[in-house]
């Protein structure tokens, strides 16, 4: 790297930097008192089927979007833009790359996201930062970003509902995947990311709990020594082509168990009963958990869901 390179990237820092500052001093963050009371009146659940759009990296995916729009009412659909391990900031620089972008969205369901979220065509917009998520929060303006991206959709319709989709670490995390789940809820999602983008005069931006949902399955069917097809934690993420553990990307039970949780914070339903036997998005049939997994995965997400004031369900 040339001298010239080192340079501009160290001064491209710092105004980062002085930009999160400003940002930060001009929106000081609400109480966690007010944030709390914002979030302690449920949402009005949806009457019907609605137009989600989808922002965010792998961990979104094309499957677990394709998953929900099988299990959501009718008209459920959806759109997307998706970069391999891209942050709020990067979607919405546009001198800044987006990784993976013509192979991520090489797909029919991509819409352009500056385009679509200010079209206000979309009932739900789903916001997802990238992980890790301490650098993200760090090093690309996480809250301020996650606020832009609600103003844009709330300046086109003052109605779109807003979420954010709590995702997850890598397996191998040195300090505990179990442990880090239960410590990133409060310690990065809610007081560093949810609570400073809060804006006190709009509906607050609900949460998609994923993680913890994950983190209360993992605990529940550890202590079981499996259920149905899955034995532990791993079996929720897939496997590399070679065979080896992919420590971060879910695999088709994981997609589903996200997949229930999205349904459940977006439509306000229990997902008991649901159907298990799904397709991928290309039309090919998913790994299914069977019946008596699915059943425990489906009581799980609605045990986290109604009991998080956060997601805007009742309890």
């Amino acid at each position: 790297m040339g001298k010239r390179m080192m340079i501009w990237l160290g001064a491209g820092a710092v105004l980062l930097a002085g930009a999160a500052a400003l940002w930060a001093m001009r929106a000081a963050p609400v109480s966690p008192e007010a944030f709390a009371a914002a979030h302690a009146a449920p949402s009005v659940p949806p009457e019907a089927g609605m137009r989600v759009y989808h922002l965010g990296h792998s961990l979104v995916g094309r499957d677990m979007p394709a998953m929900l729009e099988q299990l959501a009412p009718a008209p459920h659909a959806y759109m997307s833009q998706l970069g391999w391990g891209t942050s709020l900031r990067e979607h919405w620089e546009p001198d800044l790359p987006i990784n993976g972008f013509e192979a991520e969205n090489d797909h029919p369901r991509f819409a352009p996201a500056r385009e679509a979220i200010s079209s206000g065509t979309y009932d739900a917009v789903i916001l997802t930062e990238m992980v890790e998520i301490e650098d993200a929060i760090r090093h690309h303006a996480s809250a301020k970003y996650l606020a832009e991206w609600a103003g844009l959709a709330r300046q086109a319709d003052p109605g779109t509902r807003l979420y954010l989709y709590e995702t997850w670490h890598r397996l191998d995390d040195e300090a505990g995947w179990l442990e880090r789940l239960g410590r990133d809820l409060q310690g990065a999602w809610v007081s560093r990311l949810l609570r400073p983008a809060h804006t006190a005069d709009a509906p607050p931006i609900r949460l998609i709990p994923a993680g913890q949902v994950m983190a209360a399955l993992v605990r529940r069917v550890e202590a079981a020594g499996g259920i149905g097809p899955m034995t532990d934690r791993t079996d929720l993420f897939r496997l590399a082509e070679d065979g080896s553990q992919d420590m971060i990307h879910p695999s088709d039970l994981g997609n589903y168990l996200v997949a229930l949780t999205h349904y459940a914070v977006l439509y306000h339903r229990s997902p008991v009963g649901l159907p298990h036997a799904l397709a991928r998005a290309d039309g090919s049939p998913a790994d299914e958990p069977g019946p008596e997994l699915a059943r425990v995965m489906q009581e799980t997400v609605w045990d986290v869901v109604s009991a998080m004031p956060m997601t805007g369900v009742a309890p």
